[in-house]
């Protein structure tokens, strides 16, 4: 990702309310077999976009924060009309932002491609998205790593069957990631990402998968 910072400030308006009012009815679960709502991935991811405003090439804009807010809307309650439903209300910025950030655009979340297919899909496209797609990308998978490591230091190896592939695939997956990420340009999110991974690798490197 571009080095040279932006000194465009962020505003944000009513239509960032409306985006989290939006996100509040539609994720309604909590996170994999844990009582964390949806909403504090949906808003964490948000709020590490917004930290970057200053410190990426690109200003941060609200559609950003408004497509961070919305990133797993398609793939996990409603596939192709909530795409179209999204683009009606908030524009097709934030829906092409939406679609670059989802791997599964079935309506049946129940009927999503096997994991391996869906996540060697999404590496392939991300390799073409804007610099604009990739950090909030970037900071989704900050967000999970983060999660996955606290809660490894509290569950140990039980921390992986929440999802499902085991702890082997799930960090070559993010290492998949990192080495996208880095071929467009790296920036301080990233390296967190690569350092989060990195101790997670370390720490649970005793287990057999």
């Amino acid at each position: 990702m571009p080095r040279q910072k932006s000194k465009n400030p962020l505003h944000l308006t009513a239509r960032f309310t409306s985006a989290v009012d939006y996100a509040r009815q539609v994720h309604v679960t909590c996170r994999k077999e844990t009582l964390v709502p949806t909403m504090a991935h949906l808003l964490g991811v948000a709020a590490l976009v917004m930290g970057e405003n200053g410190s990426v090439a690109f200003p941060v804009t609200e559609d950003m924060v408004i497509a961070a807010l919305l990133h797993d809307a398609v793939e996990d309650e409603g596939g192709i009309p909530r795409l179209h439903d999204i683009e009606a209300n908030f524009g097709k910025e934030v829906a092409k932002m939406v679609e670059g950030l989802t791997d599964s655009f079935e309506e049946d979340s129940s009927r999503k491609q096997n994991w391996e297919e869906r996540k060697s899909s999404y590496i392939k496209r991300l390799r073409q998205e804007p610099f604009e797609t990739l950090l909030i990308s970037v900071a989704d998978k900050l967000y999970n790593a983060r999660s996955i490591l606290d809660d490894y230091r509290k569950e140990g190896a039980a921390v992986w069957k929440r999802f499902k592939r085991g702890r082997n695939q799930q960090l070559r997956y993010f290492e998949e990631l990192i080495k996208v990420f880095e071929q467009r340009g790296s920036n301080r999110i990233v390296e967190e990402l690569k350092r989060v991974v990195s101790e997670l690798r370390q720490l649970s490197a005793r287990e057999i998968d």
